[in-house]
């Protein structure tokens, strides 16, 4: 008896145990069904929205994707070069004088950063602390207080240095025979209507300074292109158009320089030579320092002097007290 019931529950487990494996089969059977559906609508869909040609065309998706894929391959070798790269330790940036050579260093360390010199000590300084292996320029830069927008903040002069300027200048005077030879008698070294004429036709300005009579400045507005980017353009205000050319000449030869201040208000001029020496800087600097004095405009609010600072050509630069001025 015990024997038939144990063969009965046997046979039921069994009998549950395939059903449920009937089940499981039925299971797999719809979902792979399902899966051949969807793959066929979406084969479908595809056929649909491709065109035979141009940008949806099935050749076109294709391409779109592999291009796709490789840019995604790319993109993943990168971001891991980038993991395995080590970071370079980046420098702190250098100073500038740090970028300077050893010999600028050395006579920068003369001058105190800190401190305002009087006009005197820092034309001394200026001497001593020319790095350049030739008789550089020393140099004035000194911010105004202006608006050079403003016709009467538009700093603009003339100064005679008394020591001159150490440089060689050759000046042309363009004046009827007897101005030329007024103008040869007191240094020039081209004088002449004609003379000057034949220079600028051929295009040759070969001279530093073009010196004209007021009666002969309306044959130059041809050349007005050639001489005006240069410089060279004569200027009543600039001192180069004048009846006394003889006078010009010698202004010229003894040291006369123009300055004007720049779009940000800053004057800049040479006045002479580090082999001056102190005393002759001095006399020139003091020029100029008088000439900036008088051309303070009226109208000017606050500080007219708000920088003051000497240099050489490539040395260091030194500032000097604004009450120099």
């Amino acid at each position: 008896m015990a024997e038939a019931k144990k063969a009965s529950k046997k046979a039921k487990n069994e009998a549950e145990k395939l059903e449920e494996i009937k089940a499981t089969e039925a299971k797999i059977v719809e979902k792979e069904a399902a899966e051949i559906v969807e793959e066929a609508a979406v084969e479908e869909r595809t056929e649909k929205t491709t065109a035979k040609a141009g940008k949806r065309s099935a050749k076109a998706v294709m391409e779109s994707e592999a291009k796709q894929a490789k840019e995604a391959r790319k993109a993943a070798k990168s971001e891991e070069k980038a993991k395995e790269k080590p970071k370079q330790k980046q420098n702190p940036p250098k100073s500038q004088l740090e970028r300077k050579g050893k010999n600028y260093r050395k006579l920068a360390e003369l001058v105190d950063n800190t401190k305002e010199y009087t006009l005197n000590e820092a034309l001394d300084l200026a001497t001593k602390t020319n790095p350049a292996k030739f008789d550089a320029t020393v140099e004035l830069h000194i911010r105004l207080g202006v608006d050079p927008r403003h016709a009467d903040q538009n700093i603009r002069d003339i100064v005679v240095l008394p020591a001159g300027t150490g440089k060689t200048v050759k000046i042309a005077v363009f004046a009827d025979a007897e101005g030329a030879e007024a103008a040869k008698k007191a240094g020039a070294d081209i004088a002449g209507e004609e003379a000057v004429l034949a220079l600028l036709e051929k295009g040759n300005l070969d001279f530093d300074v073009l010196i004209s009579t007021p009666q002969l400045m309306a044959k130059l507005g041809k050349y007005a292109r050639v001489l005006g980017p240069k410089g060279l353009m004569p200027n009543p205000k600039s001192g180069t158009v004048a009846p006394d050319v003889a006078k010009a000449v010698q202004e010229a030869k003894a040291g006369r320089v123009e300055y004007r201040v720049d779009s940000t208000g800053i004057v800049h001029l040479g006045i002479g030579k580090v082999s001056f020496g102190k005393d002759k800087l001095s006399q020139n600097a003091k020029a100029v320092v008088s000439s900036i004095k008088a051309a303070k405009p009226s109208s000017l609010k606050g500080a007219y002097v708000k920088g003051f600072f000497v240099t050489t050509s490539m040395g260091p630069s030194i500032q000097v007290q604004t009450s120099e001025i």
